[in-house]
């Protein structure tokens, strides 16, 4: 299984995402992309907007912090890893923001 992470260093929404992959002792492609969102090619190429966090877990793109938090703990907590495979997919919710400048 291998994550990749996409995020800003100063966006306190990517803290959150980076404090629980480390919580959970996992190891991550760390991929710091532009401030600048339109500058952000290469999240829009991996998950077709242009705001982070962005967490990749082998072909599962996460967009959403609530989205990435709900699916770690469901794939890694408890040193049990499954794969994403089980993963239904999330709806957009506008309660949990991305950074978007």
């Amino acid at each position: 299984m291998s994550l990749t992470f996409y995020h800003v260093s100063w966006c306190p929404e990517c803290a959150v995402v980076r404090d629980k992959l480390e919580v959970l002792n996992l190891t991550y492609e760390d991929r710091i992309v532009p401030d600048f969102r339109p500058s952000r090619q290469e999240v829009f190429e991996v998950s077709g907007q242009y705001y982070v966090p962005v967490l990749k877990d082998g072909e599962t793109i996460l967009t959403e912090t609530r989205e990435i938090l709900a699916h770690l703990d469901e794939h890694y907590s408890n040193g049990q890893v499954r794969g994403p495979e089980a993963e239904a997919g999330g709806e957009a919710d506008d309660e949990s923001p991305s950074c978007s400048l």
